[in-house]
C-alpha cells in the first residue's frame, strides 16, 4: 500500500479503539494490531517520522488493504488482538504466539474454597471471573484479597469429618495472621462464607455490600486509634476498583455462538457476523449484499445470508443471536435475541462495527466526490457522532445563572458552520421564575428563544445543547414539545463533570472521544454560553447596586449595599427584615443607619 493509497481511507478510519489488520492481494492476515486510537496508529506506519524498522517497511509494502474492527475499551482490543493472533499466525507478528490461554481467578467448588489465579477452567461447579490480560495484575487483585479477607491458601480436604478428628494444626499463616484457622476449626464456615461472598462481590463490581462492611472495620479501627490500618483497608478497596475490569470480547458463560447483526441504506445492505468458539471472538466478518428492492426486510435478508455464512466459516454453533426471529432450515438452531446480560453486550458489539462499516463505506464514497474542509469534515463527525440526519450548519446553546436566587439571567449563543456568530447572541432575563431554580429557567428561555423565531419566520437550528444534564435537558425537552418542534431538531444536554452527553428519554449517556473534534465543538459552544450568562449576571449585579437606594443613605457605601443585597436578596426584603436581622450582616451601627434610612425605625 503505498502512501496517496493510505491517504484517500485515512479519513473513513475511525477515531476509536479496535484492531487493525494488514492483509495482502489474497486476503491473507499478514499482521495484527491493537490501538488505543485507531487513526492515529495506523497513520504511524505511514508517518516519515515513525517506526524505521526493515520489517515494518517491507510490511506496509506488502500490504493491499486494511481492516478494522472496533471496540468498546483498550482492554478488549488487547483481548481480541490476541485471539487473532492465535487463529491467523501472521508472519509479521512476534508477540502473543506463545500460545497460553488468559487468566482467571478461580473460586473453587468445596468447603471452606481457596481463591487462586488459573489459566485453564475446568467444568466442576466453581466459579471463574475474567478474563484479565495481565497476570501481573491479578496476582496483585489475588494477594489482596488474602490480606484482606484472609482466606486458606492449603489444599487440604477440610471437610467436617477431617476437622472434627482433629487431622490439621494450624500453620506460619494462621500464625502471621493471613488466616483464621477454618482446618482447626478456630473459624466457622458460614464466617469463611460471608468472606467469599464479599469477594464474589468485589470481583462482580457489586462494591455496595463490600464497601458497607469495609466501613464497618474502618470505624471500628478508628474508634480504637488504629488509624493506619483504617487508610490501609480504604487504599485496598481503591486497589480494587482500579484493577477491575470486564470484557465484551472474552466470556466464560457464553461457549459456542454465532452474532448477526444487519442495517442498510439506499441501495446496499450490511450483515456483520462474529464467529464466538469457547467465549472467544475468533472471527469478524461483514457482508455486503446489493439490494434489488427498496423494501427488503431484516428478516429475510438474514435468512438468506446466515446459512451462507456459518457454511463459509465453518460454524457448528447451536446458538444464533441476532436481533430478529430469523427462519432456518437448521432444525436444531436456535435464535435468541437478547434484551439484557452479555449476550446482549456482543449484539451491541456487532450492532456497532455493521454501523461503522456502513459509515465507513459511505465517507469513502462522499470522499471520492470531494474533499471536505476544516468545518464540514468537524460538522459530519458531530453529525455521526450524535446520529443526526442533516449536518448541524446552525447550533444554538443555552445556559443560566444566578447567584443565590437572586438576579436570575440566561444566555444563548449561535453557532454557523462552526463558528461564533456573535451578532445572534442573546441575553435573558428570567420573568416567570422565582428563586434559584436551573429547570424551571431553562425551561423559560427555550420556549421565549423558539416561539420567538416561529412567529418570526426564521430557521429553527439543526442542533440545540443544553448546559447541564438530565434535568435541564427535560425541562428544555417541555418547551420543545409545547412547541411541537421535536421533529425538526436534535436536542443534547452535557453534563460539565464527565462531558457526557444526553439524549432526550435516554439514561444512559454518549461518551464522545475526549479527542474528538465534535466534542471539542460543543464545548466550545458550552464555555461561551457560560461565559456570555456570567459576564451579563455581573453587569445587572454591578448596575443594580450602582442604583441600589441604599448608597443614597448617609453612612452607607456600596461594599455594605452589596452585602445587604447579597444576603437579603432585595431592598424590600431588608425593609421586612428586622434591625436585629440586618446587625448580624454589617453591625449594629450602620444597621441603625439602614433602618433610619429606610424608616423602619418605629416611634
Amino acid at each position: 500500500m503505498t502512501l496517496e493509497e493510505f491517504k484517500e481511507i485515512r479519513p473513513t478510519i475511525p477515531r476509536l479503539p479496535g484492531v487493525y489488520r494488514f492483509l495482502d492481494e489474497h486476503d491473507t492476515v499478514l499482521y495484527v494490531g491493537k490501538a488505543k486510537v485507531l487513526r492515529t496508529r495506523v497513520s504511524n506506519y505511514f508517518s516519515k517520522h515513525g517506526d524505521g524498522r526493515a520489517k515494518v517497511k517491507t510490511l506496509v509494502k506488502n500490504s493491499s488493504r486494511i481492516e478494522f474492527t472496533i471496540v468498546e475499551t483498550e482492554q478488549d482490543a488487547l483481548l481480541l488482538e490476541c485471539t487473532l493472533i492465535k487463529k491467523y499466525q501472521p508472519r509479521y507478528n512476534v508477540m502473543l504466539k506463545d500460545g497460553k490461554s488468559y487468566s482467571y481467578i478461580c473460586i473453587k467448588k468445596e468447603r471452606f474454597p481457596r481463591v487462586f489465579l488459573t489459566r485453564k477452567i475446568t467444568k466442576d461447579g466453581s466459579t471463574y471471573f475474567g478474563p484479565y490480560t495481565s497476570k501481573w495484575r491479578i496476582e496483585i487483585i489475588a494477594d489482596l484479597i488474602r490480606k484482606l479477607f484472609k482466606i486458606r491458601t492449603c489444599n487440604f480436604n477440610l471437610s467436617q469429618e477431617n476437622i472434627s478428628k482433629g487431622k490439621f494444626k494450624v500453620c506460619l499463616e494462621y500464625h502471621i495472621k493471613n488466616c483464621e484457622g477454618p482446618c482447626s476449626n478456630l473459624e466457622t464456615e458460614e464466617h469463611y462464607n460471608e468472606k467469599i461472598q464479599q469477594i464474589k462481590n468485589i470481583l462482580r463490581g457489586n462494591f455496595k455490600a463490600v464497601k458497607k462492611h469495609l466501613h464497618k472495620k474502618m470505624e471500628i479501627f478508628a474508634e480504637n486509634l488504629e488509624f493506619e490500618r483504617a487508610q490501609e483497608t480504604k487504599d485496598k478497596l481503591k486497589a480494587f476498583e482500579d484493577y477491575q475490569g470486564k470484557s465484551t470480547v472474552v466470556s466464560t458463560t457464553i461457549r459456542d455462538v454465532d452474532v448477526f447483526s444487519i442495517t442498510q441504506d439506499e441501495k446496499t445492505a450490511y450483515v456483520n457476523y462474529l464467529k464466538i468458539v469457547n467465549g472467544a471472538i475468533i472471527n469478524i466478518f461483514t457482508q455486503e449484499i446489493l439490494l434489488n428492492l427498496d423494501d427488503e426486510k431484516n428478516e429475510d435478508l438474514l435468512s438468506l445470508v446466515i446459512p451462507e455464512l456459518r457454511t463459509k466459516f465453518n460454524s457448528i454453533a447451536p446458538e444464533i443471536i441476532c436481533a430478529y426471529e430469523v427462519p432456518l432450515l437448521e432444525k436444531d438452531t436456535i435464535i435468541t435475541i437478547p434484551k439484557i446480560g452479555d449476550k446482549k453486550k456482543l449484539l451491541d458489539l456487532s450492532t456497532k462495527n455493521v454501523l461503522y462499516y456502513k459509515n465507513q463505506k459511505l465517507k469513502e464514497t462522499a470522499s471520492k466526490i470531494r474533499k471536505q474542509t476544516s468545518a464540514e469534515r468537524i460538522l459530519t463527525t458531530l453529525r455521526d457522532d450524535l446520529q443526526m440526519d442533516s449536518i448541524p450548519l446552525h447550533i444554538e446553546c443555552f445556559d443560566n445563572s444566578n447567584l443565590q436566587g437572586s438576579n436570575p439571567v440566561a444566555s444563548c449563543v449561535v453557532f454557523k458552520n462552526s463558528k461564533p456568530s456573535k451578532k445572534e447572541y442573546r441575553h435573558y432575563n428570567i420573568k416567570t421564575v422565582e428563586g434559584p431554580n436551573d429547570f424551571a429557567s431553562m425551561e423559560e428561555i427555550v420556549y421565549r428563544r423558539y416561539s420567538r423565531l416561529l412567529r418570526e419566520g426564521k430557521s429553527l437550528p439543526q442542533l440545540i445543547i443544553i448546559d447541564g444534564g438530565k434535568g435541564q435537558l427535560s425541562s428544555a425537552m417541555k418547551s420543545i414539545r409545547a412547541l411541537n418542534i421535536g421533529k425538526n431538531v436534535t436536542v443534547v444536554g452535557i453534563a460539565k463533570k464527565l462531558e457526557e452527553i444526553f439524549f432526550p428519554g435516554d439514561s444512559v449517556p454518549l461518551h464522545i472521544n475526549k479527542k474528538s473534534e465534535s466534542l471539542k465543538l460543543i464545548q466550545q459552544a458550552r464555555n461561551e454560553a457560560h461565559r456570555f450568562a456570567i459576564n451579563f449576571h455581573r453587569d445587572k449585579r454591578s448596575k443594580e447596586l450602582i442604583h441600589t437606594s441604599l448608597v443614597e443613605i448617609p453612612g452607607v457605601g456600596k461594599k455594605t449595599a452589596k452585602k445587604l443585597l447579597i444576603h437579603f436578596k432585595s431592598v424590600q426584603k431588608i425593609k421586612e427584615a428586622s434591625i436585629e436581622e440586618i446587625a448580624d450582616v454589617i453591625g449594629t451601627a450602620l444597621a441603625n443607619k439602614v433602618a433610619k434610612g429606610l424608616n423602619m425605625i418605629k416611634k
